[in-house]
């Protein structure tokens, strides 16, 4: 399937300050020169925030991550996780469609979402709120049909309670998820037949659902505030405080991508929660969850990095015009245009940064916090201003690169 970008594009994208804090922390999971391997939690995030892939926020976490744009747009248009159009406001509604669901009723919940969102997948509903579309197993066999709406299965579900939870969405309300028939999570509806003992100590809902419901971010955007911000691959001290010991039902396997079990316990209703209700765990402290303290984000680079001395600028090219800065690996469209409005035109003036000067560009390219160690511009620059190539500005002469 041919997959393009969408005809219509924003004209910018930004991170959240709190999303951004996210995405650094991220690359700094991998080795040095190893930071496109972000590439996926990044872009990941980038539609968590914004609900689907923009071109503005591929190539920004390209430009983050020294990357060709090309190579991000492959990562972003292989993936069919990745929504290259946009999507509705308020959810973005995905039917299981393999064996197990369709033979218990997918494609009654798939004339469900033509009839009340719209007849084609992937069109927006008249209200722009809501879209949907078909995919292959979501692994919750059991309790199919299902659909995953945001992050949680929606299981058990009959057309009439689909068409009910997608009205209930339309009008500001946030169904729990899991199953809808009244079982707690996988077992058979009755109750257990076996390990009877995990009947008691449970939660209100199974613990996928109870931690989804406990954040808040079943059917939302993500703006990064949900959780705390911990790192604990750079040696820093995870969250001490200890959470609330789980049921036993914690040992089901959680509900999203990462497996099938969401839902209420027996005999709850299924009482929809208003969004920003004073009862959501949204309208809380950012990082709040209940019976979870926050911790302070610790930074982001192991060692203060000195304030260095400010190279010498130009206030503008030389005749002749400024070089290709784009010729240095690392280096986009943006970070080319923030380095001339810090008055760097040419190889020869990067070339010639001492480790004091390269501290200080490293601080103060926004955005692009040491960039310029990273990927070791001096040493390209002294290699371009002399008139030779590297092996990435040849790429980037004969077209092998996206500019």
């Amino acid at each position: 399937m041919l997959r393009r970008l969408h005809s219509e594009q924003p004209d910018s994208f930004a991170f959240t300050p709190a999303n951004q804090a996210w995405a650094d922390a991220q690359i700094t999971k991998y080795p040095e020169g190893r930071q496109a391997s972000a590439i996926i939690p990044l872009l990941w995030r980038a539609q968590e925030q914004e609900g689907w892939l923009t071109r503005p926020a591929i190539e920004t976490i390209a430009d983050m991550l020294g990357m060709a744009y090309m190579r991000a747009l492959e990562v972003a248009s292989f993936y069919f996780m990745f929504q290259l159009q946009p999507v509705g406001s308020v959810a973005h509604i995905q039917i299981c469609g393999t064996t197990s669901c369709m033979i218990c009723g997918a494609e009654d919940l798939v004339a469900v979402c033509k009839e009340k969102i719209a007849p084609k997948p992937h069109m927006l509903s008249a209200d722009g709120k809501l879209s949907w579309e078909e995919v292959e197993c979501l692994g919750a066999c059991a309790n199919a049909p299902m659909a995953q709406i945001g992050k949680d299965y929606y299981e058990d579900l009959t057309a009439k309670r689909f068409g009910e939870i997608l009205d209930e969405l339309a009008a500001g309300k946030v169904p729990v998820p899991g199953p809808q028939n009244g079982r707690y999570a996988a077992e058979p509806k009755s109750g257990l037949t076996s390990l009877t003992d995990f009947e008691s100590g449970r939660h209100q809902y199974n613990a996928s659902v109870q931690l989804a419901t406990d954040i808040g971010d079943t059917v939302k955007r993500i703006d990064g505030t949900e959780v705390p911000l911990i790192t604990p691959w750079q040696g820093k001290a995870a969250n001490k405080a200890q959470p609330p010991k789980p049921g036993p039902d914690a040992m089901m396997p959680p509900s999203g991508p990462d497996g099938p079990q969401g839902g209420r316990a027996k005999g709850d209703a299924a009482a929809p929660r208003d969004i920003g209700d004073a009862s959501d765990k949204r309208s809380e402290a950012p990082g709040q969850a209940e019976g979870v303290e926050a911790v302070a984000k610790p930074p982001l680079n192991v060692a203060d990095a000195p304030a260095g001395v400010k190279p010498q600028a130009l206030d503008g090219p030389r005749d002749g015009g400024a070089d290709d800065l784009k010729q240095i690996k690392g280096v986009g469209p943006k970070l080319e245009q923030l380095c001339n409005d810090l008055g760097f035109y040419h190889f020869d003036q990067i070339a010639g940064w001492t480790a004091e000067e390269v501290a200080w560009v490293d601080e103060n390219l926004k955005g692009f916090k040491g960039r310029v160690s990273r990927d070791n511009w001096v040493e390209q620059a002294k290699t371009l201003a002399s008139g030779g190539e590297t092996e990435f500005s040849s790429r980037v002469k004969t077209g092998d690169v996206y500019d």
